[in-house]
């Protein structure tokens, strides 16, 4: 029989040195020599004022270490970062063995929100100083991620108040259905505790959705439509996705083209990123260049944001939802594109994901002459006016057939939807001339040109990978703290990771 060394794993003391542990090249490296000789720490420091009495503090330079660490190992949970400072050897040598309590991690992450945004600089500014920013193009683009609050929760302040009945309603329908057993004769003592606590759960849900609407006004937009509100954060929002809806916040980054290095990071608790443009653009000012171009996508086309662009004299190029239907190359684009999620696609089999009105038909369907008149599929003439309505970027032309030729026609089933309706009318929209001076009308034509093209495209080059980067290894796939100012430090503290991370391969190459 063959002899093999003994595999011997019994306790035993190994000398560790730890400065050995943060080799130069690596991400450990970079994080403790930025912290301890690049940034300025000092708002940190005034927090305390135990110089003379008290117990002395973690070191906010090691807390920070360990966090941003954490963050690039995928650990957010400050238990999990607890357990990591206590058995991984890097952590213990990164925090020369602090092993602060999951307690001490999440007060200093959660009260780091006045002190994140001029770390967030200060980090900037040392990419700056290693050339790492080109200032050629900064990409702007959202990615959104669900919070740590439930969708549940969420409705308008008419539809909380409902909710709250909903839930009173079960609670007595428990108490009831407890009375009518007793009342039988059927002993359910063994269940009494268990139906207790969940009474006195429905009752504390329903009271706290109560004080929550009776605390706080209704969220509006800029419509004065209301907007629904979450009871257990109030500053996240319901968002569509190509998943379902979620309740969360859409995470917004400005990226650098020449080594993605995040110019500018912020959140916010809405669907719509059109308001977003602008202040993120202005967040950018520290390092944008006057001649540095502004790329995003349709998410942040207004007409209000292209018109403040042009009075900025920033140059930009925003699509808007008609691009690709402009650009040639997308043409045939429907053949390519991949069939949708089994568990994200809710359509029956073989149905059209834009289904038209089954049996009707619709303006496609009718012949237009170009003297105020068209033909149905009947054959019949419909006539108009000739007066055009503006609506939006179009003009709108009204066709009305005669009541004596719908009454009688075969087809009238097919045309028109309403029974009692007399006639049938269509509605041609045809797209008003675009004024040259208008500025829309100039960035259509800057992007539609195949220089504006040619940059435009490599705007999802310069974005969407740091994204990758933030959600697939450093597994951010929601946001675990509350309210907008500890999600915004959340983001930012990921975003200083990717940042040190390319502070950290620029060392290497070097």
């Amino acid at each position: 029989m063959p002899r093999y060394k003994l595999v011997d794993r019994s306790p035993r003391f190994l000398p560790v040195v730890l400065a050995e542990q943060i080799q130069p090249g690596t991400f450990e490296f970079a994080l403790d020599h930025l912290v301890d000789h690049e940034l300025d720490l000092s708002a940190l420091d005034a927090k305390f004022s135990n110089d003379e009495v008290g117990a002395s503090a973690y070191d906010p330079r090691v807390m920070l270490k360990i966090v941003l660490l954490a963050y690039s190992r995928g650990l957010v949970s400050s238990r999990s970062i607890e357990h990591a400072c206590l058995h991984h050897v890097q952590f213990i040598a990164i925090s020369g063995d602090s092993q602060p309590s999951y307690t001490h991690i999440a007060k200093f992450v959660r009260e780091l929100k006045e002190q994140i945004q001029p770390l967030f600089t200060q980090v900037l500014l040392t990419c700056d100083r290693m050339g790492l920013i080109g200032r050629q193009m900064f990409a702007i683009d959202g990615v959104k991620l669900p919070s740590n609050a439930s969708k549940e929760r969420s409705g308008t302040h008419e539809e909380l108040k409902h909710r709250a009945r909903r839930l009173d309603k079960a609670a007595d329908k428990i108490l009831e259905l407890h009375q009518a057993q007793d009342a039988g004769g059927d002993s359910a003592q063994a269940l009494d505790a268990k139906r207790q606590a969940r009474v006195d759960e429905l009752r504390r849900e329903a009271q706290a959705t109560r004080d929550f609407v009776a605390r706080n006004e209704p969220r509006r937009n800029d419509k004065g439509q209301e907007l629904k509100s979450n009871v257990t954060d109030p500053d996240s929002a319901k968002m569509a996705t190509g998943k379902g809806v979620m309740q969360g916040y859409a995470a917004q980054a400005a990226v650098d083209s020449q080594n993605q290095i995040i110019v500018a990071a912020e959140v916010t608790g809405s669907g719509s990123e059109q308001h977003m443009l602008l202040p993120m653009i202005e967040a950018t000012a520290a390092v944008r260049a006057p001649d540095t171009l502004i790329t995003a996508d349709a998410g942040y086309h207004s007409n209000d944001n292209v018109q403040a662009l042009r009075e900025a004299a920033i140059p930009a190029l925003v699509a808007d939802n008609a691009m690709r239907q402009r650009d040639e190359r997308f043409a045939e684009q429907a053949k390519h594109k991949a069939k949708g999620e089994v568990l994200a696609d809710k359509r029956a089999r073989g149905e059209s994901p834009n289904p038209k009105v089954k049996g009707f038909f619709g303006t496609s369907d009718f012949v237009f002459h170009g003297d105020n008149t068209c033909t149905c599929p009947a054959g019949c003439t419909l006539r108009s006016s000739g007066a055009l309505y503006k609506v939006g970027q179009y003009l709108r032309q009204d066709f009305k057939a005669s009541a004596s030729d719908c009454t009688g026609c075969a087809q009238r089933a097919q045309c028109i939807r309403k029974p009692d309706a007399a006639r049938r009318t269509v509605a041609l929209h045809t797209r008003m001339p675009d004024d040259p001076q208008d500025p829309l009308h100039r960035m259509r034509q800057a992007i539609d040109s195949p220089r504006g093209r040619r940059l435009y495209s490599q705007r999802i080059a310069t974005v969407e990978p740091v994204f990758a980067n933030l959600r697939h290894n450093k597994r951010l796939s929601r946001f675990t703290l509350r309210g907008k100012d500890k999600v915004g430090t959340q983001w930012r503290l990921f975003c200083l990771v990717h940042n040190i991370e390319k502070i950290a391969n620029r060392g290497q190459r070097s």
